[in-house]
């Protein structure tokens, strides 16, 4: 070392880069921290960061992440292009991801029974990461008894929930990860324990972290990473993309958004907008498989305001059915089905939506029918019929064969096939709604109703959703579209939006109302945004799922379909069908059937509020 640096003196004020053995860096690091005068630290010669250099390439000294650049190839199983953690039996590279998802690497959990990566291992078997026990404890930050671990700063239990937290610290008023505190007045680690050896600052913006690595803290490693996924071959970023730039490098939660990028299909559809390979259009991401990631994708672009909005379940639906109608087999059959489809099902819905977006109930319905129509045209063509050469002893043999799929749905498609005059002579009738069929447990209601009104260990969210279901006869539906502006507070009362007339909520309602407007929050990437959903889902500007909010309801041992039928059922017998139908949003023609199935007598309402203003 000694006659190295007598050979190369410039190593130590800025060259370490070109050192031949890495024990020069080591004591250019130890003089540079005793604080020699004109010890310059070395920056990596790729990436022109000041970290750690000990790799050698080409002849100089460059970061561990500049090697990993320079070993990127692409995966065979996942096509991500990442440094190789190993190679399979041909010798083709396998990326990290792919090395811990290996069947090969997988033991089955003797706790779950799930094949998964082994956390410990026992004299009974291993145990996964989600199994692996914990002691029940009291919390120290949320008070609540729960599995928990002993902190590395405080040495006090914390549970789960409040190791992953991330809020806002009481003391320093960043963003982190919660080590001490309350619920109500979280403190950072760096605030609950200001030990320099613990919290070293990161070299690129000085902020004190728990780098437990050479190199830049999360915040800067997330905004390094976006730039080289955003950047073109100028070093630029392109305006619009510029835009998603700001959005995830400014996100509450980096390492949430350092995790969406490493996954191999964001980072690579990125790089390829970035780069101008691929174009920043709707069109250009629909030539991608159809999947989850890239429904996320795009909904991250259009709320950071890259990508203009457009009706997404439409989409999906023109999508089916242009697939399903060319599939067809006779060409008379294919014209029937556009017909059917564009001009009849298409049609109505976009009439129906009144220029808002679909919902996943209306997409599952189109498509029914539409399946429908396909199978009863099959039926058909195996028969050697046709819609205009049917009639009606076929159509009833058809209705009363073993394989006739979605009747009701194909007797929508012969009745518009007989207004168009396509078929003649036939006869399907609409089944009539005769009232609910299944029975009216309104004790169950009330039981459950009084649970989430006063059990704290549930989410408040799922509360509210439940009471909304529960007292207000809404469907999931219904309920995971509501906005902020359905919840007005005037004068100390708080009123909801459902129907054309505000319903004023009792005091627990109300404050769970209240609450969810102030806490609610996405579980997407970008976290809070300016979204209006009461109750946003997973992907960014949009609300959760109809689906997904039945499943959190169904968790709470509420029964859907039944809840809603007895609330209804109830409701339908206090009020008329009118003051029912502008109250909670539902059709006056629904809930005039309610009325009648309820028994509710409410036909001389009118001529008796009348004889009464005329007894006064």
């Amino acid at each position: 070392m000694v006659w190295a640096l007598e050979e190369n003196p410039r190593l130590l004020t800025g060259e370490g880069h070109l050192a031949p053995h890495r024990a020069i860096l080591r004591f250019i690091d130890l003089l540079h921290e005793a604080g020699v005068a004109g010890i310059v630290r070395p920056a990596c010669p790729r990436c022109h960061r000041v970290v750690r250099i000990d790799k050698p390439l080409d002849g100089q000294r460059v970061c561990r992440n500049c090697i990993a650049k320079s070993r990127i190839e692409e995966c065979v199983r996942c096509g991500a292009r990442r440094e190789p953690a190993t190679r399979d039996a041909d010798r083709r590279p396998l990326c990290p991801s792919c090395l811990v998802k290996d069947p090969a690497n997988l033991e089955t959990c003797i706790v779950c029974g799930e094949s998964r990566v082994v956390s410990n291992r026992t004299a009974d078997g291993p145990i996964c990461p989600n199994c692996r026990p914990l002691p029940i404890l009291l919390c120290s930050i949320c008070g609540r008894t729960a599995p928990c671990m002993l902190s590395k700063l405080t040495g006090l239990p914390r549970c789960g929930g409040c190791d992953r937290r991330q809020a806002h610290c009481t003391v320093c008023g960043r963003m982190r990860g919660i080590h001490s505190g309350t619920a109500d007045a979280p403190v950072c680690g760096p605030c609950t324990t200001p030990d320099a050896e613990l919290w070293r600052p990161c070299p690129t913006c000085g902020q004190a972290e728990r780098l437990h690595a050479p190199g830049p803290c999360p915040r800067c490693s997330l905004k390094q990473r976006l730039h080289e996924l955003l950047a073109d071959g100028t070093g630029s970023i392109n305006p619009k993309l510029q835009l998603l730039h700001d959005a995830l490098a400014d996100t509450e939660r980096a390492g949430t958004a350092m995790r969406w990028l490493s996954k191999g299909i964001v980072s690579t559809v990125l790089s390829d907008l970035g780069s101008g390979r691929r174009p920043l259009t709707h069109k250009a991401l629909d030539e991608l498989p159809e999947g989850k990631v890239v429904e996320h994708i795009r909904s991250v672009l259009v709320a950071t305001g890259v990508l203009p909005q457009r009706d997404e379940q439409m989409v999906r639906l023109e999508r089916h059915v242009k697939d399903l109608v060319s599939s067809h087999a006779t060409a008379e059959g294919r014209k029937i089905l556009h017909r059917y489809a564009t001009w009849h099902l298409l049609r109505r819905l976009r009439r129906r939506s009144r220029g808002k977006e679909i919902t996943h109930y209306q997409l599952a319905g189109a498509r029914q029918h539409l399946r429908a129509a396909v199978h009863l045209l099959d039926w058909l063509e195996k028969q050697n019929l046709t819609l205009a050469t049917c009639r009606q002893a076929d159509l009833e043999r058809w209705m009363t064969s073993d394989d006739v799929r979605h009747r009701r749905e194909a007797g929508h498609f012969v009745r518009w096939a007989l207004a168009q005059k396509i078929a003649r002579d036939l006869s399907f009738p609409a089944e009539r709604w005769n009232g609910p069929s299944q029975a009216m447990d309104d004790e169950a209601r009330w039981d459950t109703a009084r649970r989430l009104l006063h059990d704290d260990t549930l989410k408040p969210e799922d509360r509210f959703a439940g009471l909304l279901l529960l007292l207000y006869a809404q469907w999931p539906a219904a309920i995971s579209r509501l906005t902020i502006d359905h919840i007005e507070e005037t004068d100390g009362a708080v009123h909801i939006r459902l129907g054309a007339v505000p319903v004023e909520l009792p005091a627990p309602v109300a404050d769970l109302a209240l609450q969810q407007v102030a806490v609610r929050r996405s579980h997407a990437v970008l976290a809070r945004t300016d979204s209006p959903w009461l109750f946003p889902g997973g992907q960014p500007g949009r609300p959760i799922s109809a689906w997904a909010m039945g499943e959190r309801l169904r968790k709470l041992g509420i029964r859907l379909a039944e809840a809603r039928s007895t609330a209804l059922f109830q409701l339908a017998t206090e009020l008329p069908a009118v003051v029912l139908a502008r109250t909670l949003g539902i059709d006056i023609t629904v809930a005039v059937k309610w009325q009648r199935a309820a028994a509710g007598d409410w036909g001389a309402y009118a001529a008796e509020v009348s004889r009464r203003h005329h007894d006064v």
